[in-house]
């Protein structure tokens, strides 16, 4: 099976020129995929691109992962419906030096290898050039009719915000970046999410007519979730890849709760499994689905892929404290068990807070484990609170030391999945 095969296969194809194929199995060829820089981690949205590359690179193909640094303080248009903030200077070199840490975990850079993956900032090649300069020799090779034609810029014309310059322009930044890895580089190929065609397809052509050369291209359709809810948002925002902002046991526990229908078409996408072990896993999940096998090895390999086996046992250890004896009572956890438990969320709390006695609405809103006094109470009143594995349906109760566990903890319990260890100083 070659490169495209095994992707198309895995769902990881939208969109191809042609040739692309040809161009691939014919040469060890350059590709790139660009990673914004609008954060010092990269998320599991980036996971898909980080895929493409490793896959590229398995094929005996070049990598290439673009950072914009130039890009960054222009913003793209793609799939947005409003203008984003551009980003100054500093925050920018910050959010290359973690996504540049991230991305060496999961390419090979050596370079004494042939196809060694290399890292490029568009800032370097867009710092000495001027206005007059791009649009004497960038802007004159794609006419407005063309751009006006891709579907990013249809759809914010005909929105109530409009466009501005700026990101009109931002196609012809993106496609002179392919042109300059081209010319460099030796770069030809280019992938991307399906939202970036647009802006990928003005690359292929502007080394069309200004280099008379040829570029192939091909996009990976946008991760969607089965019930319509967005890829990679829990109810904290966006999941990391950086272990300080994503645990890596709340990482794991995301994937591990995939719906079947994810999970399915997820361990395609986000696992190097073979085709033959993903089909008997699919088969074994499908007349036995109780067992979520599924999940547990969608779970395992993306986390020991982000984070390393070391961490995944840390996960798993964990979850087992926290759901497989949960009729034990919360006493049954030594001291040890609880400062183990890596990846929940661990609150420091007010010892003479504790000792005055506190309500557990105001409990709750203090440690922050609800955003408003109102909330934890809703939150209460609806049965969404444990306290140490015990149900709490009194708004009246108070939080005080002889609830406390090992007289120093609260094991906390907001909805099924959200644990929270309060520690009383």
């Amino acid at each position: 099976m070659n490169l495209i095969e095994e992707l198309r296969w895995r769902g990881m194809i939208q969109d191809i020129i042609p040739g692309t194929e040809e161009q691939l199995n014919k040469e060890m060829t350059a590709g790139y995929i660009g990673f914004d820089p609008t954060a010092e981690s990269l998320h599991i949205g980036s996971l898909v691109p980080i895929l493409l590359l490793v896959h590229l690179q398995k094929a005996g193909h070049k990598p290439f992962a673009l950072v914009g640094g130039a890009t960054g303080m222009v913003g793209d248009p793609s799939g947005k419906s409003e203008e984003r903030n551009l980003l100054d200077e500093e925050t920018l070199n910050r959010n290359l030096d973690g996504i540049k840490k991230q991305l060496e975990k999961y390419l090979d850079f050596n370079s004494t290898k042939p196809n060694a993956a290399e890292m490029v900032n568009n800032y370097d090649w867009f710092k000495s050039m001027n206005f007059l300069h791009f649009i004497r020799d960038v802007g004159k090779h794609i006419t407005v009719n063309y751009m006006m034609a891709k579907d990013s810029v249809k759809k914010r014309l005909e929105g109530e915000t409009g466009m501005s310059f700026t990101e009109f322009t931002y196609q012809l930044v993106q496609g002179y970046d392919f042109y300059w890895l081209y010319q460099h580089k030796n770069c030809k190929l280019q992938m991307g999410g399906s939202d970036q065609w647009g802006n990928i397809t003005t690359g292929t052509e502007l080394i069309r007519r200004k280099a008379g050369g040829e570029a192939f291209a091909f996009t990976c359709p946008l991760v969607t979730k089965a019930d319509g809810g967005k890829f990679g948002k829990t109810e904290k925002g966006n999941v990391w890849l950086d272990k300080e902002k994503t645990t890596p046991y709340q990482f794991y526990q995301f994937w591990l709760n995939a719906s079947d229908a994810d999970a399915e078409k997820w361990i395609k996408l986000f696992t190097f499994l073979p085709k033959q072990e993903i089909e008997l896993l699919i088969t074994k999940h499908q007349q036995n689905a109780a067992a979520r096998e599924l999940q547990k090895t969608l779970a395992k390999e993306v986390t020991v892929f982000v984070h390393g086996e070391e961490e995944y046992n840390n996960a798993i250890a964990t979850t087992e404290k926290l759901f497989a004896n949960q009729t034990a009572p919360a006493e049954s956890l030594s001291v040890e068990d609880l400062e183990g438990m890596e990846g929940i969320v661990k609150i420091d709390f007010s010892s003479e807070k504790i000792n005055a006695g506190i309500d557990v609405v105001s409990f709750l809103a203090e440690t922050t484990i609800l955003p408003s006094k109102g909330e934890a109470r809703k939150m209460v009143q609806n049965g969404g609170i444990n306290i140490n594995r015990k149900k709490v349906d009194n708004l009246q109760l108070t939080i005080e030391r002889s609830l406390l566990l090992h007289q120093k903890y609260l094991l906390v319990q907001k909805g099924k999945k959200n644990y929270y260890l309060v520690k009383i100083q």
